[in-house]
């Protein structure tokens, strides 16, 4: 499949190393592709963990277990295996996880409950139980490497390596936070729809970093859509090592919770972004922008029904400002909405205001609007005081080409 760099690609940001997380990559082969495809980071004692996964009634075996994983509140291993998602592959998948997890356990000397695994790729074949033991012995004596090799070693589709950071103070100590994140297709928000993985050298007790995570996710990774299709696989887990020394952050009233969450959804949000950035095919970011609904999830789910929809996304890609196909996806999204009180805006010039074409609409602006690679999209209800943002990207033949050719 020859994947060409999407044109809303990001350089891959400076990020700084965080202490006790070590990278690792190594070529697991699991599709035949001559690059690293196999990721292992290994997390000092005491790492709190927290996570979220797809909503998936199809879930592969390494989602089932994560679930079960993060009653333990700890980690001591990650490793990612990309090329093939071993989802809907029965017990030889599943045995395929639980040797990783012993293989790894022994090799850095944790409980295999510790070691949480991800899968990725192709749905419906077994992970080839000889390939993946040669892989974990080759990647557990890799050398270490930086943030760039891992986030590519845990890419399919994509076309660009993905990462994101921030940073918080806690009192008088500043805490890094790093990001890596692979999604490119399969991508809708039934929690979200990719792997990705945040880690920090802050001090957070695990029930609270899974409360922050939840409220992050419900902001950024549950507003993005590409595709309207939600994967087996989808897994996004936060890891706090807690090597910065500050106080633990326990709750909303310890110091720094309120930074720290910040700095959490603020990572988040730019991986999410990434990924719409690299929808399969995409030539343009759109963001999607509810307001006046009668509550905020019901305007998440107006614009998710405006960013899902083929012929809104068609429109776009074709840089055409056909607010009509606008009003139909907002009618069927079956949210409270009025007609008569409907308004739509392209570019931040209204097209349609109260239920009717604005009289002295002039299309010019819009037009150039649509020209470039960031489209704004204003959908103003008039029931309330509900809001929200959604990102999706624009329909193309691209999308077709890659996904037609996706088993090769």
């Amino acid at each position: 499949m020859d994947l060409t760099t999407s044109p809303l690609a990001l350089p891959f940001p400076e990020m700084p190393p965080i202490a006790g997380v070590t990278l690792r990559v190594a070529r697991a082969r699991y599709k035949e592709w001559d690059r690293c495809d196999l990721t292992f980071v290994e997390l000092s004692e005491g790492t709190s963990v927290a996570g979220v996964f797809t909503q998936s009634a199809c879930a592969s075996t390494e989602v089932e277990l994560g679930r079960k994983q993060l009653d333990g509140g700890t980690a001591r291993a990650l490793i990612v295996n990309a090329g093939n998602s071993n989802a809907f592959t029965g017990y030889r998948g599943a045995e395929a996880v639980e040797q990783i997890m012993a293989q790894v356990s022994d090799g850095i000397s944790c409980g295999p409950e510790q070691v949480f695994v991800s899968s990725t790729g192709v749905i419906g074949v077994p992970l080839p139980k000889d390939r993946a033991r040669e892989g974990v012995a080759s990647v557990l004596s890799a050398e270490p490497c930086g943030w760039e090799d891992a986030a590519n070693a845990i890419a399919t589709t994509d076309t660009f390596a993905k990462g994101a950071h921030a940073s918080a103070m806690i009192g008088e100590t500043r805490v890094e936070l790093c990001g890596i994140i692979k999604g490119s297709g399969m991508i809708a928000p039934d929690m979200a729809t990719m792997l990705g993985y945040i880690f920090t050298d802050a001090n957070v007790a695990p029930a609270f970093l899974q409360e922050i995570l939840n409220d992050a996710n419900a902001k950024t990774y549950s507003c993005i859509t590409v595709d309207g299709d939600t994967s087996t696989s989808d897994t996004v887990l936060a890891f706090a090592t807690g090597k910065a020394g500050h106080a633990r952050i326990e709750s909303w009233g310890s110091p720094g919770a309120d930074a720290f969450a910040a700095a959490l959804t603020d990572v988040c949000r730019q991986l999410a972004q990434l990924v719409v950035r690299d929808g399969e095919g995409a030539s343009k970011f759109i963001a999607v922008r509810v307001s006046g609904a009668v509550s905020d999830e019901s305007a998440r789910r107006v614009g998710l029904a405006v960013a899902n929809s083929p012929l809104v996304k068609t429109a776009i890609a074709g840089e055409d400002a056909n607010w009509g196909r606008v009003v139909m996806a907002v009618g069927k999204a079956g949210e409270p909405a009025d007609r008569d009180r409907l308004s739509i805006a392209f570019g931040g010039v209204w097209a349609a205001r109260n239920g009717v074409p604005v009289d002295d609409y002039d299309e010019a602006p819009v037009a150039e609007h649509l020209k470039g690679e960031d489209i704004d999209l204003a959908i103003e209800l008039g029931m309330g005081n509900g809001r929200a943002t959604v990102w999706t990207c624009d329909l193309t033949h691209g999308y077709i080409s890659i996904n037609a050719d996706y088993r090769s």
